[in-house]
């Protein structure tokens, strides 16, 4: 089992400053898992308790000189504290920018080794990043569990297939910052927060207490997927008799999640995202939330670089 490769620029970038920042917010552990083709950092994916968040790069956008093999067709996961692995990164940038005046991005290694720690009679895995110098080089050694074996790297390929399906509606929401406002007011009233979603384009997140309504609708939102034509007769009605109407006619789902999931799913945004978009899973399974990238100069979708949640349901609300 081998992998080694060096980090491009562009993957120091969106390592250090943007995916590495957010995956440290949303939870202490998480699996790396490495194929031929592909980098994901999979948080929560095999837990049905939590946000379950899944960003995918491909090789290309990330390493230069990329080499792995394992008996598991060349596939290599295991699991590593994110803390850690930000802070090594942070670092050997830091030390690597030092060494060769600010070109640290065909100068810094990352690889799999084994090695004996202090007072250990066995040697553990770890994922190493070497820094090399005129004269020296500095090595950044991050603890990492046991690869997983065959049959998880299985198990785990599975839950990644079956985390990548679509909701049949998505509702695209351009100013993330503007909801995240919203919702962290929201985070002092209640615990729990409703969504509805449309196919016309709504998307209505409500709280409520027993002395207490806080909500907020987006309308006329960009739809993808399936979509249909708001009734006239529904224009001047509140939005929450509106949505009932559509929910009654098959055009909506409603769920309730959990304020903390939804805040911690926002933590995304310091990955920068151009957008966003929100959708339920069939039978109100859970809350989809898919973060847009635009390839840098273009409206096109960069399809190198994935990310998306999956908030669990806490009640399945009126589907």
């Amino acid at each position: 089992m081998k992998f080694k490769a060096f980090l491009t620029e562009n993957g120091v970038n969106l390592l250090e400053r943007r995916f590495l920042p957010a995956f440290d917010k949303m939870g202490k552990t998480c699996y790396l898992f490495l194929t031929k083709d592909h980098l994901f950092f999979l948080h929560n994916l095999l837990n049905g308790d939590g946000v379950q968040c899944i960003a995918q790069f491909r090789i290309d956008v990330l390493f230069d000189d990329y080499r792995i093999s394992s008996q598991n067709d060349d596939r290599i996961a295991f699991s590593l504290d994110v803390s850690l692995l930000y802070r090594a990164v942070k670092s050997s940038v830091s030390i690597c920018t030092e060494f060769s005046g600010g070109l640290a991005s065909n100068r810094l290694q990352i690889k799999l080794v084994k090695k004996l720690p202090h007072n250990c009679t066995q040697p553990m895995p770890f994922l190493t990043f070497e820094t090399k110098g005129y004269k020296s080089a500095v090595i950044q050694d991050v603890p990492i569990s046991k690869p997983l074996s065959r049959s998880q790297v299985v198990e785990l390929q599975t839950a990644l297939d079956s985390a990548q399906d679509l909701p049949p509606t998505l509702v695209q929401v351009q100013d993330p910052n503007q909801l995240q406002n919203f919702v962290d007011r929201m985070k002092h009233v209640g615990d729990v927060l409703n969504v509805t979603i449309s196919k016309h384009g709504d998307l209505q997140v409500q709280t409520s207490t027993t002395l207490i309504r806080l909500g907020s609708e987006f309308q006329r939102l960009s739809v993808v997927g399936e979509k249909s034509q708001a009734p006239a007769e529904d224009r001047n009605l509140s939005a929450q008799t509106r949505s009932e109407r559509a929910i009654a006619r098959g055009d909506a789902q409603s769920v309730q999640v959990s304020v903390k999931h939804f805040l911690k799913s926002l933590q995304c945004h310091l990955t920068k995202p151009d957008s966003a978009f929100y959708g339920i899973a069939p039978q109100g399974a859970c809350l989809t939330v898919i973060f847009q990238f635009l390839v840098p100069g273009t409206r096109q979708t960069d399809k190198s670089i994935t990310l998306h949640c999956r908030l669990p349901v806490l009640d399945t609300g009126s589907n």
